[in-house]
């Protein structure tokens, strides 16, 4: 086997499948361009999510028209010119490779005009072979359009996903830069509608504009910093949790990155007010020192690498705990007893799913009526076909069910019950969570997801990712027993959920779910993903710690325990009930000794 070079066009088409994964790669390395350059005014123009066309249009320096052509070649940048710049990157871009991987996927024109300038140039590029500049008429300024994005490439073309799925990738991309800079106005259109105007406006109004009065209005302003070190931006309090991570947004010197380290700071500052299962909502903008912070670690430049990485994490979590902390003796929108501030609230059986099962829960009696009765709480359709006498303990016990009868509940946690063994301590979310779990995998199985018509559809601000999916999904949905439907561009609603589900939250259910079919797309949730989902559905049905029940309820949920399958573990692999003997009772209390 002979070695041979590659050719240049080869090589350029590797480094696209880098740096142009998709539409909204390409975006970003314009409108990061477009930023270098100056800009105070960004025109966004897209057509069929961008596959078909991308184009920027800004107000920035320009190009020099015996510059045009080098801006196509690959390694050549105005940004940096020694090891020394490298290492201290204050520019967005820095590589060089974006405009000439773009060029070398697709048919691009670049044309620009400096002020020096008495008219624009232009340059046609395809496949990466650029044409003699011609003159053209524009204002100072740049403009890049990229048309029939992948056409040579069309196994990168294959993956890409729907036209509505991939404007969705562009508009979140469009979302965090225009975030990064509301010192810049900033306009979006697609097929020729106009979805997001910015004038130049504060950094709380871009934040509104991007994110919704409800992020706002949760949002508690912070800005810390020492020497070398800043920390600036919005954290919304606790009450405003997300299930996905999707209002994440960390800028690093103007740069939006995903990082580990901050991750992990971010969760450890909010790990006592709020809910594992759940992610905080933020917009934060660190400033440090270019020498003290790797830019050059991912082609995409969507990860840094600390110098002094332990450093810049204590310094993070303790801006955002000190923050909280302040937040939650002086204002009221902090008190985690009160529910989500501005937000869809939630039930009051629902704050332990949020927040710490004991916080503030103390012993209390729970009253035991001498003879059985039919419940009359929410459990009266779940366990309908629990009969009156499977609830009351025969007098000699010869009838003692496995599980045995409720004595009484422990912490709003734990059902403790009696059977011919002993002591039976049973968690009755565990619990509850594999019996509802397993009625979805049956009712799934055979189709026969009932479905409940909300009284009052449940209305929620949604991602344009969400809205997609709801838009492409309407059958998945509907297997599942959802009925949504799209009110705005910014707005859905749930007209009905899962019958076994109908006490759940619905909004924070709808979120769950959208966000399991978005990131593995509904075929694959339906099948590889069946059981993840619906152990998340379960999940929100299950009794939620702290909701006192009465005796009839407790033996009603150990019955059913008895009948489903392995109701032994919850869905995450963890007990739900446990034995303790009277031999171990008596050891425990020195009995027959």
């Amino acid at each position: 086997m002979s070695i041979q070079l590659l050719s240049d066009l080869l090589i350029d088409q590797i480094a696209a499948g880098e740096v142009v994964d998709r539409p909204a790669a390409a975006l970003k390395e314009l409108l990061e361009n477009s930023l270098d350059a100056g800009a105070r005014s960004v025109q966004v123009d897209l057509q069929s999510g961008g596959v078909k066309r991308i184009k920027v249009t800004d107000d920035g320096e320009g190009i020099a028209r015996d510059d045009l052509g080098l801006a196509l070649s690959r390694h050549a940048t105005s940004k940096i010119a020694s090891l020394e710049d490298l290492e201290r990157v204050a520019s967005l871009g820095f590589r060089g490779e974006a405009l000439a991987s773009i060029a070398a996927i697709s048919q691009l024109t670049l044309t620009s005009r400096t002020a020096d300038d008495q008219h624009a140039w232009r340059v046609d590029a395809e496949a990466g072979r650029g044409l003699p500049p011609e003159p053209a008429a524009a204002a100072q300024g740049t403009a890049v359009e990229v048309r029939e994005l992948y056409y040579n490439t069309p196994a990168r073309r294959k993956f890409l996903r729907t036209e509505n799925t991939e404007l969705a990738h562009c508009v979140e991309t469009f979302t965090r830069i225009a975030l990064s800079r509301p010192d810049v106005a900033f306009t979006l259109q697609h097929n020729g509608r106009t979805l997001q105007r910015l004038p130049v406006q504060s950094f709380t109004q871009r934040a509104t504009a991007l994110l919704g009065e409800e992020f706002a209005a949760a949002a508690l302003a912070l800005d810390h910093g020492t020497p070398g070190l800043r920390l600036h931006g919005l954290i919304a309090s606790p009450s405003f949790n997300r299930s996905a991570r999707d209002y994440q947004y960390f800028f690093v010197n103007g740069r939006c990155v995903r990082d580990r380290l901050i991750a992990h700071a971010v969760r450890e500052a909010f790990h006592d007010v709020l809910h594992h299962e759940r992610h905080p909502a933020f917009v934060l903008f660190f400033q440090i020192d270019p020498a003290r912070v790797d830019v050059n670690v991912h082609p995409t430049k969507s990860e840094v690498r600390f110098r002094e990485s332990q450093a810049v994490h204590q310094f993070v979590f303790h801006a955002l705990q000190n923050a909280l902390a302040q937040a939650r003796a002086g204002t009221s929108a902090m008190s985690l007893a009160t529910g989500p501030v501005a937000a869809p609230p939630l039930a009051a059986t629902d704050t332990a799913a949020h927040y710490p099962a004991y916080a503030g829960a103390g012993p209390r009696q729970q009253p035991m009526p001498l003879s059985a009765r039919h419940p009359t709480s929410l459990y009266d359709a779940m366990f309908a076909g629990i009969t009156a006498h499977t609830l009351t303990p025969t007098e000699d016990g010869s009838a003692s069910p496995p599980l045995g009868f409720a004595l009484a509940q422990l912490s709003g946690i734990y059902i403790l019950a009696q059977n011919q063994a002993g002591l039976v301590v049973v968690d009755m979310h565990a619990a509850h969570e594999r019996i509802m779990y397993e009625k979805l995998k049956s009712a799934l199985d055979r189709a026969e997801i009932p479905t409940q018509v909300l009284l009052i559809p449940a209305t929620l601000r949604a991602s344009r990712l969400e809205i997609v999916v709801v838009e492409e999904n309407a059958q998945a949905l509907r297997r599942l027993g959802f009925e949504m439907a799209v009110l705005g561009p910014e707005a859905l609603v749930v007209r009905s959920v899962p019958a076994p589900l109908q006490d759940a939250d619905p909004i924070d259910l709808a979120r769950d779910v959208l966000r399991e079919i978005g990131e593995f797309g509904a075929s694959r949730v339906l099948q590889e993903h069946r059981d993840e989902m619906l152990a998340t559905m379960a999940c929100h049905a299950a009794v939620r710690a702290n909701r006192m029940l009465s005796v009839p309820e407790m033996n009603a949920l150990l019955r059913e325990m008895e009948a489903t399958d392995r109701s032994g573990q919850c869905n995450h692999g963890r007990p739900t009930w446990t034995q303790v003997s009277l031999a171990e009772l008596d050891r425990m209390f020195q009995r027959g000794q």
